[in-house]
């Protein structure tokens, strides 16, 4: 699989990682064994980024990762980590004493002296523009407790303030056919200081995957039942902020212009890959099933011209007014 360089890092990445969320919680019920499958099949099929999180089964993704690659020590993946959202959302909470206790835990979930990417985790907006805050971060690079930092933002505005840090190696961002603001300012003014792009919710919770209608049930402690209208964490997080139901008639709309030998899922993650300056798109998946099918999407032949088009048409049409006033 196509590799890019994920920013000041100087670190690579496969252009199609996995976001292991589904692994840890908020998407259902996982077994170990089905999380550590869904990790090999990943790996079998040419993706080398991993991104995680603390938050995430309150430890149990990093667990999970630091268990699959103590058995796989041939390996050369690289982890990106996030931290931030084990305590209150304040910015007072946003300092190097937490960072560093965050830090240990991180690692030793991890298995690990030095993590390979941390991302503050969509912290409160003052964060990023708080000196001391990035002050802290480069203490824990001088410390060799990360090799690099990062940031996950919620809006466009948020990552544009972080793009400007001089530490920052990468952003992550929601970004997908369903939402598509990222592209005009966020992605150009990325790559010209480069800063890696991390996309986020590729196939908008799994909307633009086509599998879902206006009457399908999820699990009580899945985030798309619990989170829909931002009850516990912010709205943009689960089918991109988009209304369920209008989402679900946009999704078909969108699953007619998958081209011959696509998935709609595909489509999304095709989308994502081509738009200039993203690094690497993190699609979850639950199954060795899904995960094998995300990975293709990165040989699949580039959209044309006319799909691209057909698809902001739709964007334009269906999705801007409900997501670009807030994020």
């Amino acid at each position: 699989m196509d590799e890019r360089v994920i920013g000041r890092s100087g670190q690579r990445a496969s252009v199609v990682g996995l976001g292991t969320w589904q692994l840890g919680a908020d998407w259902g019920d996982v077994d170990d064994k089905e999380a550590l499958a869904v990790l090999e099949a990943a790996v079998e099929s040419g993706v080398t980024f991993f991104d995680t999180a603390d938050v995430y089964g309150d430890g149990r993704s990093e667990q999970t990762i630091a268990t699959f690659l103590r058995a796989r020590p041939e390996l050369d993946i690289f982890v990106a980590t996030k931290m931030g959202r084990r305590v209150d959302q304040i910015p007072e909470n946003y300092v190097l004493d937490n960072f560093r206790a965050w830090n240990d835990r991180s690692r030793r979930n991890l298995g690990v002296d030095r993590l390979d990417l941390v991302q503050l985790h969509c912290p409160p907006t003052p964060v990023y523009s708080t000196d001391e805050v990035f002050d802290a971060l480069d203490t824990l690079v001088e410390e060799e407790r990360i090799a690099h930092y990062g940031v996950s933002v919620e809006t466009c505005e948020e990552a544009l303030t972080a793009i400007a840090r001089p530490g920052v190696a990468s952003v992550q961002i929601i970004l997908n056919p369903f939402r598509m603001k990222p592209l005009r300012q966020v992605l150009p003014a990325a790559e010209q200081a480069g800063v890696g792009i991390i996309a986020r919710v590729p196939l908008a919770s799994g909307l633009l995957s086509g599998k879902y209608t206006k009457d399908t049930v999820f699990a009580a402690n899945d985030h798309r039942t619990y989170n829909r209208h931002g009850e516990a964490f912010d709205q943009g997080e689960t089918f991109s902020g988009v209304d369920y139901a209008s989402g679900v008639e946009a999704a078909v709309e969108f699953a007619a212009l998958a081209p011959e030998g696509f998935t709609p899922a595909q489509l999304a993650l095709r989308w994502i890959i081509q738009q200039p300056g993203v690094t690497t798109v993190i699609p979850g998946a639950r199954s060795p099933e899904q995960a094998r099918a995300n990975a293709a999407a990165a040989a699949l032949p580039e959209l044309s011209d006319a799909t691209l088009a057909a698809i902001e048409d739709l964007y334009d049409r269906r999705i801007k007014d409900q997501v670009e006033n807030r994020w």
